[in-house]
């Protein structure tokens, strides 16, 4: 039986509190796992940014990746280890590159989703390229917005193809708030979306590989507010809507982490923003769930690198599309989708491997979260972003929100 090491690199920007709080965990948890026939150790390091060899062998089994949406040279260093070195790292970076929200909407409106109706405008100006003039001059169809606007509907929103972080984002009560925001504009290719309103509830629910967290979302509150600490509040079959929409578009995309957004109205779920695939992972803003989703990632990075998951280059979505095709009701297309994102994430593999070799994680996370080490990570993040004068009162709130969250822990809370 052979000692072997695998290296999980974690690949970060700003990202400041949970890399502290994932190493220790992966520490504590000291893992010497038998995987067919030898005894398998992990390593962690943080990735560093250099000049690099497209010949070079990468030294990591596993990439976690927060930074190939925007720093180009490790979006290509992590490319060509996919390529070359078979590398799995969370996300798959071409579908990360490629899929902004326009695509996602098309393609799960396609799926049967009932995404709100949405139009795509082009932008109010442009870059001065020289091909430019002739090309509107010839082609670009005047168009009156205000037609398009009472053809969509009031209240919408209008909001960037590509955007994320609510960038852009505004809500239009009206043809002149309309043209108005669309002057404001710029070059931005904008989308307008009919509101979902009004609406009993808006959700959040995280997917990383099979796992899934619903929280329910307050976006007119402050960010430290906005993912609340609400419970019960979807039935289990409202639960397992959201689950299956999740993985099924996480699966459709290739993306191990994302997060997807939906609102409730008149009994049904509507998807409105799902095209995520670098979720906001601060204590800063999830808090109460700030350890769920530290736990979760260490569960499917350990996951990945023990058992040397094979990273699907490719998306195929013929299967999603053969489903489509039928005339089953949505419902049931939506199982049959989710089934597909379950093979595709080996969902009772990675539960029996968590079962075999993690069964002591929430024990060791709920120790860890109530450290010295844990509560100066959490002040770390809240030094970098809160005014001096605020960082004790707002390490004091994360802090007993994690609290919290041991509590419900250790009571067998959900």
């Amino acid at each position: 039986m052979a000692h072997v090491t695998r290296r999980i690199g974690l690949s970060l920007g700003a990202d400041i509190c949970w890399p502290i709080c994932y190493e220790e965990i992966v520490n504590k948890l000291d893992l010497s796992v038998p995987h067919k026939g030898d005894t398998v150790k992990v390593e962690i390091e943080r990735v560093t940014i250099e000049p690099f060899d497209l010949r070079q062998p990468c030294r990591y089994d596993v990439v976690v990746d927060r930074l190939t949406h925007w720093y180009h040279t490790s979006r290509e260093w992590i490319k060509k280890a996919v390529l070359m070195d078979d590398l799995y790292v969370f996300n798959n970076p071409w579908s990360v590159q490629s899929m902004e929200k326009q695509t996602t909407y098309c393609a799960m409106m396609h799926l049967g989703m009932p995404i709100p109706e949405t139009w795509l405008v082009p932008p109010k100006s442009y870059e001065a390229l020289p091909d430019l003039g002739p090309t509107l001059k010839s082609y670009a169809k005047l168009f009156d917005l205000g037609v398009v606007g009472k053809s969509l509907g009031y209240p919408m929103f209008m909001k960037p193809y590509d955007g994320g972080g609510w960038k852009g984002v505004s809500r239009i009560a009206d043809e002149a708030a309309l043209r108005a925001r669309y002057d404001e504009s710029g070059k931005l290719v904008m989308h307008l979306q009919k509101a979902v309103e009004p609406f009993d509830r808006f959700v959040r629910c995280i997917g990383f590989g099979p796992q899934t967290k619903i929280i329910r979302y307050d976006p007119g509150a402050p960010l430290h507010d906005r993912y609340t600490m609400a419970k019960d509040f979807v039935s289990a079959e409202e639960a397992s809507i959201l689950r299956d929409t999740t993985l099924t578009i996480n699966a459709f995309f290739g993306w191990d982490f994302n997060s997807c957004e939906s609102l409730s109205k008149d009994g049904v779920w509507y998807p409105i923003d799902f095209a995520n695939p670098c979720p906001d992972s601060q204590v800063t803003s999830l808090h109460y769930h700030f350890p769920w989703m530290v736990m979760a990632n260490v569960r499917w990075s350990l996951f990945c690198a023990v058992t040397k998951r094979k990273m699907r280059r490719t998306l195929d979505w013929d299967p999603f599309y053969e489903i489509a095709k039928t005339d089953l009701p949505y419902r049931e297309k939506l199982r049959a989708y989710a089934k597909i994102a379950d093979a595709r994430f080996e969902t009772a593999r990675f539960e029996e491997f968590c079962a075999t070799h993690l069964a002591n994680l929430d024990e060791i996370a709920w120790e860890f979260f109530g450290t010295q080490t844990a509560k100066d990570a959490v002040r770390k993040k809240v030094t970098a972003l809160f005014p001096a004068a605020e960082v004790e009162q707002f390490t004091e709130l994360f802090w007993n929100r994690i609290g919290a969250w041991r509590s419900d822990l250790k009571a067998g809370a959900k």
